[in-house]
């Protein structure tokens, strides 16, 4: 078994879409396998994502998971049996300086407040794939902002990927402290409480479960995840992040085309040959 920067590695937190399912949300068999072989070294694992936690559900219950699952990138963090064990929402300010700036540049928002999942157009770019990948439908409404009381992640959409980079920027600019803006996606920017994001998970795992974040491996793809590579003891980049987030993980896989979470767990974590 590799060790992370105090020991053993005890507990593995991974990234969902990208990582451990393909571009197509394929759980391989490999996969699965992988999973069930830190177990039996006595390793636990945990599952982090910006989908909401039921969207996640579709992972949960082929792998088995028994650990804590932080959802919408750790601003909703649920038992195996989706209870809440605790939330971080934005406050209805940051909110809708959120959805302002997003409008600005002519970027579609989603909502999620508390349980529901807010669009406007159910027919814009991206809306039926998630519908598809989280296995539940939107509420359409006119004003998505017309609720802000619970809202636990709000999400900027649009294919034009520059701008999504420009919007990324500005939102973190304009925020600050306030909140967490990153890419969960090229074509995503997600916005959540400060404290909920998966640099945040880590320490909370910690909290909850007593490993220390030293002695947890991640494992991940976008720049969101970044900042859990910086609070775990050892951190693998899937093959096709970008180099920004390439750079700042210990270790980099394969593709997640290429069973790169599979690859990734056998290789630095389990200690098989390359």
């Amino acid at each position: 078994m590799i060790a992370g920067k105090a020991g053993p590695i005890r507990l593995v937190l991974a990234d969902v879409d990208g990582t451990l399912v393909t571009r197509e949300k394929i759980l391989t068999p490999r996969a699965i396998r992988a999973v069930d072989r830190l177990r039996e070294r006595g390793i636990l694992f945990a599952i982090t994502s910006g989908r909401p936690p039921l969207g996640m559900k579709m992972v949960t219950e082929p792998l088995r998971i028994d650990q804590p699952i932080a959802g919408f990138n750790g601003g909703m963090i649920v038992r195996p049996d989706f209870s809440v064990i605790e939330a971080h929402t934005l406050t209805p300010e940051v909110a809708r300086r959120t959805l302002g700036i997003l409008r600005d540049h002519k970027v579609d928002p989603w909502v999620y407040n508390g349980n529901d999942w807010i669009v406007s157009n159910p027919e814009a770019p991206h809306v039926a794939r998630e519908q598809w990948t989280v296995k539940f439908p939107p509420k359409v409404a006119a004003d998505v902002g017309a609720a802000l009381d619970q809202v636990v992640k709000i999400t900027g959409v649009s294919d034009d990927l520059e701008l999504m980079k420009r919007v990324e920027h500005d939102l973190q600019e304009a925020l600050g402290d306030a909140a967490s803006a990153a890419r969960s996606q090229p074509y995503y920017v997600d916005v959540t409480h400060h404290d909920a994001n998966k640099g945040g998970v880590v320490m909370a795992l910690e909290r909850l479960l007593g490993v220390p974040a030293a002695q947890m491996a991640t494992l991940g793809d976008q720049p969101n995840d970044v900042l859990m590579f910086r609070r775990s003891g050892l951190s693998i980049a899937m093959g096709q992040a970008n180099d920004e987030v390439k750079a700042q993980a210990t270790h980099v896989s394969t593709s997640s085309e290429e069973e790169g979470f599979a690859v990734g767990v056998e290789r630095y974590i389990l200690g098989d040959e390359a």
